[in-house]
């Protein structure tokens, strides 16, 4: 199966989740529910023996991802709630599967670094774009009142990083507004003020999968396809 294809059969049919750090998924699925009450989560046992990747989307249109400790069922989507309500209350089950629920492409497994960028300028970029936010929710904009959704997704189709990668020389990367907020609302950057190599001021890769933009963080990961590649051509 590629990492394009649709949940299937899991390895453990029938069995459990296969989580074994509870905790480090739970926090993952607790941030995933907050954003998206009734988001669906993917579990994906990863190539590596006893790894398995918790796939989610946010309600801006970003996948998010970050791999935790346990072999997994195989390839399963279960509501995210309710693997965390199970996690919490110490359970192995996994959750009644809704894997018709789950219906984006994921980023092929294979992606080169393009850039890399401090984790704190990532940080002010997305207070930056919070407090242009409230600034354009209270005063307007040029004085005229702006609708709180049309304010918002302006300011998540904001490209604020632009990169050229240099070897080999290529389009620029885009890595828009959206990537940022996911990143930081999702807590892949750890603890503000952290040292260095413990997640907080640590550096933030920029990944190109094909027409994928990832931005990996030290807890985790997100991807963005570009929207050419969303667009729908009659047969």
């Amino acid at each position: 199966m590629t990492a394009t294809d649709g949940p299937g059969s899991p390895a453990g049919a029938g069995g459990g989740h296969g989580i074994s750090d509870a905790a480090d998924a739970g926090a993952f699925l607790a941030r995933l529910v907050r954003l998206e009450r009734a988001a669906p989560v993917r579990l994906r046992s990863s190539g590596a023996a006893g790894r398995t990747a918790l796939w989610g989307r946010l309600p801006w249109g970003v996948l998010v991802v970050r791999t935790v400790a346990g072999d997994g069922p195989g390839d399963a989507t279960v509501a995210a709630g309710e693997l965390l309500a199970e996690l919490s209350a110490g359970g192995t089950g996994l959750p009644t599967r809704r894997d018709e629920q789950w219906r984006w492409p994921l980023p092929p497994a294979a992606s080169r670094r393009v850039e890399t960028l401090p984790a704190g300028e990532l940080r002010r970029i997305a207070a930056a774009a919070a407090g242009a936010l409230r600034d354009a929710s209270a005063h307007g904009v040029g004085g005229r009142a702006v609708g709180q959704r049309a304010l918002r997704d302006a300011l998540l189709d904001h490209v604020p990083v632009v990169v050229t990668p240099d070897d080999p020389p290529g389009e620029p990367v885009e890595v828009t507004q959206r990537m940022v907020q996911g990143l930081v609302r999702m807590g892949f950057l750890g603890a503000a003020g952290e040292p260095t190599g413990t997640g907080g001021g640590g550096d933030v890769q920029v990944r190109t999968a094909g027409r994928w933009v990832g931005l990996v963080g030290p807890y985790g990961a997100i991807w963005s396809q570009k929207a050419t590649d969303l667009v729908m051509r009659p047969a």
